[in-house]
């Protein structure tokens, strides 16, 4: 018996906000599938706001209020059965996160998680990596936002340990990453990754899918260290404008790819990845998994009750 299901994230990130609207198909004794319906993304940077002001601005908290309006528009048109909206780095740091949370709660009718960073990076680790992972090899898992960035280690097919940074896109733009915060993470990914060989690394990230995109690699197929700093060094020597016009790329991508890029390079050289996969998943997809696991084990759970 087939059975069809939908469900939505919410991603509040520190450069951007997501929805994401996937369906979960059921089939008998079969593993669930994930696929995505539709996303959408607004370009609201409120890291600019909290990492350089301590809170967010009237006026986009404004916008995200209308952003979360339109999105609860959306969930009802496709019929979504149940969703999650997870606020990370920007929101979790803001004074009045917490309070915007509220009025969105009120005035749109979305419920916001404000999630720490192990939690974040709990549910990234989650997502459908089965395509993408050997259980022979190692991997180095790196999630890039705009505020902080997830790392997670896979060895024989399991997660051995993840930890979550504050270095990210929009903090580096404004300068607020020292020297320390990048020799404490190259301590902690050469401490775990020392033993492990044949490491490659995963990618996740609206910057790395762009990288991806950009480079013609056939899907699957991995992008490779020497590629992406020659693409490093390329970027550098454009101005902000000349990869808005020359490459197309969105004015709120055209800034943030270059911080963005470092941090992979950094994990790779750390690491002694030579190879970096890019499976084109997330937080908004790990959302997906944690909430249809979650309502399906309340359900098992009713259904006992029921039968007892």
């Amino acid at each position: 018996m087939l059975r069809i299901r939908k469900f939505a994230a919410i991603d509040i990130g520190s450069n951007a906000i997501r929805l994401l609207v996937a369906n979960v198909i059921e089939e008998d004794s079969k593993p669930p599938k994930f696929k995505k319906s539709s996303l959408v993304r607004v370009p609201i940077r409120l890291g600019q706001d909290v990492f350089t002001n301590g809170e967010i601005t009237k006026h986009n908290a404004q916008r995200m209020i209308n952003a979360m309006k339109s999105y609860r528009l959306l969930m009802d048109i496709h019929g979504v059965e149940d969703y999650m909206a997870c606020a990370t780095s920007a929101m979790r740091e803001a004074k009045n996160g917490a309070v915007i949370a509220e009025k969105v709660s009120k005035k749109a009718g979305i419920d916001i998680q404000i999630i720490d960073g192990k939690r974040e990076a709990q549910i990234i680790a989650s997502t459908d990596l089965h395509d993408v992972i050997e259980k022979e090899k190692d991997y180095l898992y790196v999630d890039v936002g705009g505020g902080s960035t997830e790392f997670t280690i896979f060895s024989n097919g399991k997660i051995k340990v993840s930890r979550s940074f504050k270095i990210g896109t929009v903090r580096l733009l404004n300068e607020m990453v020292t020297p320390d915060d990048w020799k404490d993470i190259e301590k902690w990914i050469k401490r775990n990754t020392k033993d492990l060989k044949r490491l490659s690394l995963i990618g996740s990230g609206g910057n790395i899918n762009k990288l991806y995109k950009m480079s013609g690699t056939t899907i699957g197929e991995p992008l490779s260290y020497i590629y992406l700093n020659a693409q490093y060094q390329f970027l550098q020597s454009l101005t902000y404008e000349e990869r808005i016009s020359e490459l197309g790329l969105n004015p709120d991508r055209a800034d943030v790819i270059i911080p963005a890029t470092r941090i992979y390079l950094s994990a790779c050289k750390w690491s002694g990845a030579r190879k970096i996969y890019v499976p084109k998943i997330g937080l908004s997809d790990g959302i997906i998994k944690t909430l249809f696991f979650e309502t399906s084990k309340k359900e098992k759970s009713i259904s006992n009750i029921i039968n007892k």
